[in-house]
């Protein structure tokens, strides 16, 4: 080979082989994952079409029905963070013109109305003061008055710690024929979830939270009146790489190839979805409830304040007051440089005025609550 251009080797770093620190992960996302999916994630990977993995792929689908308490056909992990599994509802749901209500209490809610309005919805809104959640009777009034072809809510909303009751909402769905979307992303094997029985139309999740979990592959669900809209729809979905016309080939019995596979992320979500079956769903509920009921006990009892009502906390992210005249992000500071231990900050309208922490997947243990809560004490001014 000859060479007729110089090298350019500005980007030539010289570097010592990867060392990162241990941080225990008590932010709004991601958790720590277990130490079985870690292995299982530096297992030989193999191809995306090999029989081995698509098998693999039938027991992921299988485990997430199980989870998210569906029969839905179409269940699948879309290969990219949860965000794009958002995007992916919006874009196979959502027809120029539609209209899109969502109900906005936090930093979610807003993400979907950009969202949609980027597909050509009609986007509507709903408020709430970030920390509160729709009520029933909020939600018909509504949705009587903007008639939506899609109704979407945030079941647990990362922003605020709060947890949208769902019950009855997919029957006012019925009632005005539209669809239910939810986002699940903080809620999925933490929080029960009941999305036939609510008769919930999509959702989507994410690996890295309740599900313990490395980010990348993430829950997706279509419902059959979501599916039936999808194929009475006259135009193409305008998002090639998240087409469930295309994926459901790939992950249906065609297997056709639509893109490479993240093979070793899929690993890990097949291990974090064994454990939650192995644990039972029912029983990794009553885990996050419990340690986050001792984390709410222990904070109160240093005189903090909790952000949402009792009633629609989440187990599975809590938000916390900062105090006045305290600087929440130097806190934070010397909990991850000292403690090697991480919390999130606020989001939006919480910005600067609240701590949220994770309880979630592997991380959902009293031993966590322990830490950070010793951690604390050292770092709060007396």
């Amino acid at each position: 080979m000859t060479l007729t251009s110089s090298i350019n080797n500005a980007g030539r770093l010289q570097l010592n082989p990867l060392a990162i620190p241990h941080r225990l992960l008590l932010g709004p996302g991601p958790s720590n994952a277990h130490p079985a999916v870690l292995q299982a994630m530096s297992t030989s990977p193999v191809g995306h079409l090999d029989p081995a993995f698509l098998a693999l792929m039938d027991q992921i689908q299988a485990l997430l029905r199980y989870v998210w308490q569906t029969e839905n056909p179409l269940t699948i992990a879309v290969s990219g963070t949860g965000t794009a599994a958002m995007e992916a509802t919006i874009a196979n749901a959502t027809s120029p013109g539609d209209v899109v209500l969502v109900g906005v209490a936090g930093y979610f809610g807003n993400r979907l109305v950009d969202m949609a309005g980027r597909y050509g919805a009609d986007v509507q809104k709903i408020t709430k003061p970030w920390g509160e959640v729709f009520s029933l009777e909020e939600l018909r009034t509504a949705v009587e008055t903007y008639r939506p072809a899609i109704l979407a809510l945030v079941h647990a909303e990362t922003s605020t710690g709060a947890r949208q009751p769902l019950e009855g909402v997919g029957d006012l769905c019925r009632e005005f024929d539209c669809l239910l979307l939810v986002d699940t992303v903080t809620s999925l094997g933490g929080v029960p979830l009941f999305l036939d029985e609510w008769k919930v139309d999509l959702a989507y999740s994410c690996s890295q939270k309740g599900l313990g979990c490395p980010p990348g592959a993430s829950p997706f669900t279509m419902g059959s009146r979501a599916m039936e809209k999808l194929q009475r729809r006259r135009d193409l979905v305008a998002n090639w790489y998240l087409d469930m016309n295309l994926l459901g080939k790939y992950w249906g019995s065609e297997r056709i190839y639509h893109h490479t596979a993240p093979i070793n992320l899929y690993y890990a979500l097949r291990e974090a979805l064994r454990l939650v079956a192995e644990e039972g769903v029912e029983n990794c509920w009553t885990r996050h409830q419990k340690n986050a009921e001792y984390l709410w006990q222990k904070l109160e009892a240093f005189g903090l304040t909790l952000h949402v009502e009792k009633q629609f906390r989440l187990p599975t992210l809590t938000t916390v007051r900062i105090p006045d005249g305290v600087d929440g992000k130097a806190i934070q500071r010397r909990l991850l440089n000292e403690y090697n231990i991480e919390i999130g900050g606020g989001l939006g309208e919480l910005a600067g005025k609240v701590w949220r922490i994770g309880l979630m997947g592997y991380n959902s243990r009293p031993e966590s609550v322990d830490r950070l809560l010793s951690a604390l004490g050292e770092v709060l001014p007396n």
